[in-house]
């Protein structure tokens, strides 16, 4: 009886043994590739009928059977995956994300003839070439931002010139204003901005002015102004100022745009595609019957999500934008590629043809090479087909490259960090933004060395022209949009001051010495040119203007240069600038006080608020530094 236990015993632990080693629990989470739980993921146990679907929070668990399993992981809008379990340690599991190709984007597809989704086979291929079938490479010096991979270009400022020997400045128009919403950004993280992020241009053109309309024949104004230095009691600033035609809604040519929407994994933040998302909803509602709009998105892959489509189909046009899905890689030059072909495709004659690219800058799959890029865009520009450029995000944000995609391509260029922030771009400044009324537009300034010793002039750092570009229309320069304002601002050095800034240079013997002394143009500061193109074609056309008068004290100067002048002197401080002498964030704050005026927008309220912020970032760093060198 005895034996026949123990028999019984060890029929039983063996079977327990063996179900123990043969069965045990797996568990788990699913998230995609930024850490973010998949929810509905399906977890199946290969060669058996075992799945189980992750829950909220991207938690499962699932029983296996053998001493090794392997589990099958897939999900909507993902690449599915193969697990092989060897223990019961919890995995951690990660799926890329590709482009949706829901049914939708399947008709819509469709519907335009010939325009399929290119495969990622074929966006790898790619990237191994440049549009010009040259090896990729990177140009320009950058900037990173410390612990990230953001972008910017560095900013060498423009060091003071002797009027006597350079009499002449020549620079294209600058309207972007991408700038001045990245400052905001870091400034609201608590952050100094980062080097190469400060553009005093990009600052200064945020803002609307209170100048008069043109009432001559030209689609813009010259306005100028001189007054004392804020920063320097020795120095004078010149204000020059362009203020574009408004146009009325019914005046606007009709239009066609190509939205090339970045959906890639980058994107799927929500400061990124959803916010263009909200953005182009916006947009939807001031679109007229005849004006036409189209959706291209790319990933890993490039597509058409709605062929061109007239501005009365709102609700069509809606339904597009709401099926943006963001995964996958960024092949963004094949992506502008086929928005190019749209834009073409469905060109509109004595129309507003532009591709509007909304991106975060990284183009990691396709062609990648700036040079190439920007080559293909130059060619597209000459066919009246305009590139702008949205940018998103931050993080991994390639300000340096999208900035010179759009001054390639006639476009603006405008970073949208908020909703508020869309709608100022997209809604309220939208002819502006989207609707031309002068092309190359090109300033040139000549300095009566009478007068001026010395000048310099506060940002277009990247704008610069040679003196022979202003009369050479075939050199490329900015574009001003309807209601359009560029604001420009000139450090002046009056003869009879030493500076520092000024060294004397050593005797040439073919150096001018003398000067005129003709008693009407004495009077004269300086002469400004502009030259720019029509948007119908044709020679450029000239208007000019003289500045003369004694300077104002700049508490007695116009509402418009005092409040200029406290943008560009914040701006120095920001860009810590060897040119900003006595700047102060205290003087720029009581100015921007005083020269608030009507501030349609609340613009000018918010820049308060975010100069107050500077100042006390400022503070805190003037702190840690005199910490330091005590220790």
């Amino acid at each position: 009886m005895q034996r026949i236990y123990l028999s019984w015993i060890l029929i039983l632990t063996m079977l327990f043994s063996f179900k123990s080693t043969s069965e045990f629990l797996v568990q788990g989470n699913i998230e995609n590739e930024f850490g973010q739980p998949i929810i509905g993921a399906t977890i199946h146990a290969v060669g058996s009928k075992l799945s189980v679907k992750s829950n909220e929070k991207g938690y499962f668990k699932i029983i296996v059977t053998g001493k090794r399993a392997q589990l099958s992981i897939s999900a909507k809008g993902y690449t599915s995956k193969i697990v092989d379990v060897i223990d019961q340690r919890p995995l951690r599991i990660q799926l890329k994300n590709e482009v949706v190709a829901n049914k939708f984007l399947q008709e819509a597809t469709t519907m335009h003839d010939g325009l399929r989704l290119a495969s990622a086979e074929q966006a790898s291929a790619s990237s191994r070439r440049s549009l010009d079938g040259h090896p990729t490479f990177e140009s320009a010096p950058f900037m990173r931002r410390r612990g990230s991979t953001d972008v910017f270009e560095t900013v060498n400022e423009q060091r003071f010139q002797k009027a006597q020997q350079v009499p002449l400045s020549t620079f294209s128009i600058d309207v972007d204003v991408a700038s001045y919403a990245v400052m905001r950004r870091f400034l609201e993280m608590r952050q100094w901005p980062v080097a190469g992020s400060v553009r005093i241009e990009e600052m200064l053109n945020y803002f609307p002015y209170n100048y008069p309309q043109t009432q001559s024949i030209h689609p813009m104004a010259i306005h100028s102004e001189i007054a004392n230095a804020p920063w320097n009691d020795q120095h004078y600033i010149v204000k020059l100022a362009l203020q574009a035609k408004q146009l009325s809604t019914n005046e606007l040519p009709p239009s066609h745009f190509v939205f090339l929407v970045d959906v890639s994994g980058s994107m799927m933040p929500a400061n990124r595609l959803p916010l263009v998302k909200e953005g182009l909803l916006m947009l939807v509602e001031q679109l007229r019957e005849q004006d036409r709009i189209s959706i291209v998105v790319y990933a890993s892959g490039t597509g058409v999500v709605l062929p061109s489509t007239s501005g009365y189909q709102k609700e069509l046009i809606r339904k597009a934008i709401n099926s943006l899905q963001a995964g996958g890689q960024t092949a963004g030059a094949s992506g502008i590629q086929l928005a190019y072909k749209l834009a073409q495709e469905n060109y509109v004659e004595n129309g507003n043809n532009r591709v509007i690219l909304c991106t975060d800058g990284d183009f990691n799959v396709g062609v990648s090479s700036d040079a190439a890029l920007e080559k293909m865009i130059e060619q597209k520009r000459s066919t009246g087909i305009y590139l702008s450029v949205l940018g998103f995000g931050m993080g991994n944000y390639k300000d340096a490259r999208l900035q010179k995609l759009s001054a390639k391509g006639n476009g603006n260029y405008a970073y949208i960090d908020s909703p508020s922030e869309a709608k100022k771009v997209l809604v309220k400044e939208f002819g502006g933004t989207l609707y031309a009324v002068a092309k190359d537009v090109k300033v040139q300034v000549e300095f009566n060395p009478q007068l001026v010793q010395a000048y310099r002039l506060i940002g277009y750092e990247n704008r610069h022209l040679d003196t022979e570009d202003f009369e050479d229309d075939s050199v490329d320069a900015g574009e001003m949009g309807s209601g359009h304002t560029v604001t420009a601002i000139y450090e002046i050095i009056p003869v009879g001051i030493e500076s520092s800034f000024v060294t004397e240079n050593v005797n040439r013997k073919y150096t001018q010495t003398t000067t005129s002394t003709n008693k009407k143009t004495s009077q004269e500061w300086l002469t400004v040119q502009v030259r720019y193109q029509p948007i119908q074609g044709g020679a450029s056309k000239l208007l000019q203007q003289t500045l003369q008068g004694k300077p104002k004290p700049i508490q007695q100067a116009s509402e418009n240069m005092r409040y200029a002048s406290a943008v560009a002197e914040i701006g120095l401080l920001l860009m810590e600038s060897p040119y900003r002498s006595n700047a102060s964030f205290q003087q720029a704050i009581n100015r921007i006080h005083a020269a608030k005026g009507i501030d349609e927008g609340g613009y000018r309220a918010e820049f308060l608020k975010l100069a107050k912020m500077a100042w006390g970032i400022a503070q805190q760093r003037q702190q840690k530094e005199d910490w330091s060198q005590q220790w």
